[in-house]
């Protein structure tokens, strides 16, 4: 290691993988009550099915046809380390497989024995799991449901930091395995540090790429041992790798990273949408965290979908970032976690806004939450927004995946906060099924018609250009969606020149071309300035 006070930073490509029981943190296996659900429905039972027939998953992982597959990528001459990891998650997650089966139990005696009257006679009647963290409940359609006590869930045997470690190393370029499908097992070439995602050592870690830190600093804000010491040297150099051009001097600029994520500055206020930036900056063909401001007023996170709210970057953020600004949960629905509490519960600030509430921006400007439709399968999900921002005398659409099933919205939209100047959106036109990333969710069984005919689908052309149309902006921009070379393993899409989603893209440029509209299909890095 370098001398204990010699100032080190942290190298641009060093990566940090978050961790539950061994596999990629996102949203749906760290937030309690749908965590237990997709260990016991999704995750144990992909265990098992790898353990039974290695060389299938093995195949299917390799298999470009089946990118994006539930098939575990690990090899058969590791099979016995997957199989202690199915053990400890049988003995030690007890509580957690215990809750998910409890929702299972109560689900069923409510379509058994709630006819429409009253449920007080039920509740005696709930496993012993649920008691104290539940309330049953009849919508206005007479229709039963169990609704959680969220907050609650985080002090509860459901909810377990010692699931939690992160894993540290440096991003040589390859395509990682997919994220929710593959356990990442011990390796050489990695460092597992046992800590929750809230440990303050992390902040002292991700600030050292912006300000520095000393060997020994870090050392003792980790808790290292010698050997975990000497390995984190290999992510530290002795010169930080900044961008000489991540602030702005005068007027405005966005810059696009990749995907869903856009970086918008004016001197005096930085705003990052979706964070999911690379940190493979040897191809100069992309921004990565080299690029970022050094103080961000605000993260904006349009919803809880793994390539939207990601962990990896977030946390590599949160030391900088003032607040992160979430859309309003539904309060106890199943499939509509609080992204707020999520956030929380790993040490962030947090701002939850819901449609039409506005967040004062430095120099004047400000972010205002806006509708968002559809792209959830049709499930009753509340945390999700676009978002309008107005920054260096611009106004901003953050459109996200929404769709424009509904034009009027966007009419409604107009009229109330008047004409954008720039509208940026997804177009995954055809998106996957529902139970591709619910499946572990659903309490009663769906059929594949029904799935198939439920995706989590944004606009195609005809409804990108109504959504253009009623918000009266005259520059459209329409995301990557995925195709950028960093992203395959949390995107795993695979697109061709004939495939549906790019049609339609084309499409929707041929028709922002009659209407006089610029517009691009994003790829990679854009700039404006103004």
């Amino acid at each position: 290691m370098p001398d204990g006070q010699e100032r080190i930073f942290l190298r641009s490509n060093a990566i940090i993988e978050p961790l539950v029981d061994r596999f990629y943190a996102w949203m749906h296996i760290v937030a309690p009550a749908q965590a237990a659900l997709n260990l016991a429905n999704v995750q144990v039972p992909l265990l098992e099915s790898y353990l039974h027939s290695p060389q299938v998953h093995i195949a299917a992982s390799t298999n470009p046809a089946l990118r994006g597959g539930y098939f575990v990528g690990v090899g058969q001459d590791r099979a016995t380390e997957v199989g202690d990891l199915l053990d400890g998650i049988k003995r030690d997650r007890a509580d957690m497989l215990a809750f998910a089966a409890a929702v299972a139990e109560a689900d069923e005696l409510l379509r058994q024995n709630a006819t429409g009257f009253d449920l007080t006679p039920l509740y005696p009647k709930l496993p012993a799991a649920l008691n104290g963290l539940v309330e049953l409940a009849y919508d206005t359609g007479n229709q039963a449901s169990l609704r959680l006590i969220e907050p609650l869930l985080y002090h509860s045997p459901v909810y377990d930091e010692g699931r939690q470690s992160v894993q540290l190393s440096l991003d040589d370029g390859v395509e990682r395995p997919f994220i929710l499908s593959t356990p990442r097992l011990p390796s050489p070439d990695v460092l597992d540090l046992p800590i929750p995602f809230r440990h303050e050592g992390l902040d002292e870690l991700f600030t050292a790429r912006v300000a520095g830190t000393t060997a020994a600093r870090l050392r003792e804000a980790l808790g290292l041992d010698d050997a975990q010491a000497a390995w984190l040297d290999r992510l530290f150099t002795s010169e930080p790798s900044l961008s000489p051009d991540r602030h702005v001097e005068g007027g405005g600029r966005i810059r696009y990273f990749g995907h869903a994520c856009l970086v918008l500055q004016s001197p005096e206020a930085a705003v990052v949408v979706d964070p999911f930036i690379s940190t493979d900056n040897r191809h100069g063909d992309r921004y990565t965290l080299d690029d970022l401001p050094d103080h961000i007023d605000l993260a904006l996170i349009t919803h809880g979908h793994q390539d939207h709210i990601v962990l990896e970057t977030l946390l590599q953020l949160r030391a900088r970032t003032d607040a992160v600004v979430v859309p309003r949960a539904s309060r106890g629905n199943l499939c509509d976690p609080s992204i707020g509490l999520y956030l929380k519960a790993m040490g962030f600030t947090v701002i939850e806004v819901d449609d039409f509430d506005e967040i004062a921006l430095p120099g004047g400007g400000a972010v205002v939450a806006t509708p968002f439709l559809g792209e959830h399968s049709d499930l009753d999900i509340r945390a999700k927004s676009t978002y309008v921002v107005r920054i260096a005398g611009r106004s901003v659409f953050i459109g996200a995946d929404s769709s424009g099933i509904d034009p009027a919205l966007y009419r409604y939209m107009r009229s109330h906060l008047g004409d954008v100047d720039m509208a940026f959106l997804g177009m995954e036109c055809d998106g996957a099924p529902l139970t591709w990333l619910y499946q572990g969710l659903l309490t009663r069984p769906v059929t594949k018609k029904m799935s198939d005919s439920r995706k989590l689908s944004g606009s195609n052309a005809e409804q990108a250009a109504a959504i253009m149309t009623e918000l009266g902006t005259d520059q459209a921009y329409v995301y990557a969606m995925g195709e950028e070379s960093w992203q395959g393993h949390v995107m795993a899409t695979t697109y061709t020149p004939d495939t549906y989603q790019i049609k339609q893209i084309e499409e929707f440029l041929t028709w922002c071309k009659d209407h006089d509209v610029a517009a691009e299909h994003l790829f990679n890095k854009r700039e404006w300035r103004w």
